[in-house]
């Protein structure tokens, strides 16, 4: 009698777990977007947009906080990969770096660009099949 060893079954992160997280990236990324449209428009109108960037900045840093809690959930008791809960702490202290330097072009606008490349490298992480995958 011949016995048959079935591999094992990947285990995954709760679905509605990473779901939300993704949900919550993509607004981050979203909210980014309308931030950084803005500060084009308020360079290109003197200032006269200036109110809507720092709104829209606020809503980012907001969504972070959110995005810190469901990246943490999806590593500590969900299992899944501890990059993203750092990668969102990160986003939301450059993002507190936004609100202090935005006299200071210099920073400010290379803080700007960190942010899209963290958040890049998040939307892409949480769409991807590795991101159900636990550890």
């Amino acid at each position: 009698m011949q016995e048959t060893l079935a591999p094992p079954a990947v285990r995954r992160v709760t679905p509605g777990l990473l779901y939300s997280l993704r949900l919550v990236i993509i607004a981050q990324a979203a909210a980014l977007l309308v931030a950084a449209s803005f500060a084009g428009q308020a360079v290109a109108t003197n200032g006269a947009l200036a109110d809507a960037h720092v709104m829209a900045g606020l809503v980012v840093h907001l969504v972070a906080l959110i995005q810190i809690v469901l990246a943490i959930l999806v590593w500590r008791p969900g299992r899944g990969a501890g990059w993203p809960a750092l990668a969102s702490v990160a986003l939301f202290i450059v993002g507190g770096l936004q609100h202090v330097t935005w006299l200071w072009l210099g920073a400010h606008l290379p803080n700007g660009v960190l942010l899209f490349g963290l958040i890049g490298a998040m939307v892409i992480w949480s769409w991807s099949p590795g991101a159900a995958r636990r550890r």
